[in-house]
């Protein structure tokens, strides 16, 4: 069984690795926009501004709410520029934060250095590899992104530990100093080789679309009136009653990792556990991570996504207990273990279902609403956790808070499984 699917595998990867290795690169540059990773100089930044934790997360989630509007409308372009000027575009972009954030002075200024580095970098960057890699394969779009998802835990193991001894060594601002330097140096000249040929690539997307749209015309003749083909456009998803059901499910693991990883620091000294212990367990996150992507990706491959919801939220649950519940070194371990194994499927999960459910002409719209409404959970938990902590309520009960959101998730992931699939 191990041999056959590694065969398959194998076999799938030679099917376009360029593009492959695109989504996995655009996942891993995105990092310098993630929450984890602008975190981990989270106290050197309250401590030169005079920020409490509410403070910086009301700064924070109002720079993550304006990225989150914006990219209602920056999304969509996706659809309409080539990739190749589109990705160029990002990656300089997010490498001018990084640089910004090296030399900040004022509130104002950081503002707007946060709305860039959470706009360019886990907005945009993470759209543009994932809504890639669900528009162009057809056939294991689940396996797709699954493997490029490895992009996230690879650099949820890399960076963390390497930012605490870059800040330990040159201080947190040569630190995003440098961070600019890899951006412009490593990362925009591998994706542009990366997307090599790609011309040929949108060549065969738009003859495909062209049969499709062939075929729906001849169907549609026959079409009972009013029923909808198969590429909704992003106005028709806002009125179908089962994404509604579905995206508070969806949209609880952003919150819940971001509103943690944010408060990382908080949590650590609650703990009583040092911050490079912590950093280091972020290796266990990603060692979970891919193989729960890549087993996810197979199973919605093999059932259909929509018949693959209900499994993908208890992971969570667990999380969120057991970091609540536990005090020793090895908790963070054991969470990082269940926590990355949900973010896998998590990843994996959301461009193959929108994909799968409403077609693909108008993904990048489609994915840039989905997108959005993630950047505006990830806005609103640093500022709601932030603020429970200042009130004074404990890290172990806003945690149990956080278990309590998942597992309503889980039941609102399983309705809309029967909703989705009625024939599961």
């Amino acid at each position: 069984m191990a041999a056959s699917l590694a065969a398959r595998t194998g076999r799938f990867l030679g099917t376009d690795p360029k593009l492959l290795g695109f989504g996995i690169t655009a996942a891993f540059a995105s990092s310098f926009g993630q929450t984890y990773f602008i975190a981990l100089s989270g106290g050197a930044i309250r401590d030169t501004f005079d920020l409490g934790h509410g403070d910086f997360g009301a700064v924070y989630s109002t720079a993550t709410l304006a990225s989150a509007g914006a990219l209602i409308w920056t999304g969509k372009l996706i659809d309409r520029i080539d990739l190749r000027l589109w990705t160029s575009a990002i990656i300089l972009a997010l490498a001018a934060a990084c640089a910004l954030m090296s030399q900040v002075e004022s509130v104002a200024l950081l503002l707007v250095t946060l709305f860039m580095l959470r706009h360019f970098g886990q907005g945009l960057l993470s759209h543009t590899g994932a809504t890639s890699l669900a528009r162009y394969f057809t056939t294991g779009r689940g396996r797709a992104i699954g493997m490029a998802g490895a992009g996230y835990p690879l650099g949820e193991a890399l960076f963390p530990l390497a930012a605490v001894a870059l800040m330990a060594a040159v201080g947190w601002r040569e630190m995003w100093l440098i961070a600019a330097g890899a951006m412009l140096v490593g990362f925009l000249p591998a994706q542009l080789a990366l997307l090599g040929g790609h011309g040929a690539r949108q060549r065969d997307y738009v003859a495909r679309l062209a049969r499709e749209e062939e075929a729906e015309r001849a169907a549609a003749a026959t079409r009972p009136s009013g029923m909808r083909g198969p590429h909704w456009t992003r106005a028709e998803v806002l009125r179908d009653p089962r994404f509604h059901l579905v995206m508070p499910a969806m949209l609880a693991p952003s919150f819940i990792i971001t509103g943690i990883f944010f408060h990382q620091v908080h949590i650590v000294e609650v703990k009583g556990w040092s911050l490079a212990w912590y950093s280091a367990a972020f290796v266990a996150y990603a060692a979970a991570t891919v193989p729960a992507g890549l087993i996810y990706g197979v199973v919605i491959d093999r059932i259909g996504a929509a018949r693959a919801l209900p499994y993908f939220l208890p992971g969570m649950v667990i999380a969120c207990i057991v970091l609540a519940t536990g005090d020793h070194p090895l908790t963070v371990w054991i969470f990082m273990i269940f926590g990355g194994a949900n973010a896998g499927m998590t990843q994996t999960l959301g461009s193959a279902l929108w994909a799968e459910v409403y077609g693909v002409r108008h993904l990048g719209a489609i994915r840039a609403l989905t997108t959005a409404c993630m950047v505006f959970s990830t806005a609103a938990s640093p500022f709601i956790l932030g603020a429970l902590i200042d009130a004074g309520l404990d890290i172990e009960t806003i945690l149990l808070l956080c278990a309590g959101y998942a597992a309503i998730g889980v039941g609102l992931s399983i309705a809309g499984r029967g909703r989705y699939a009625p024939r599961a």
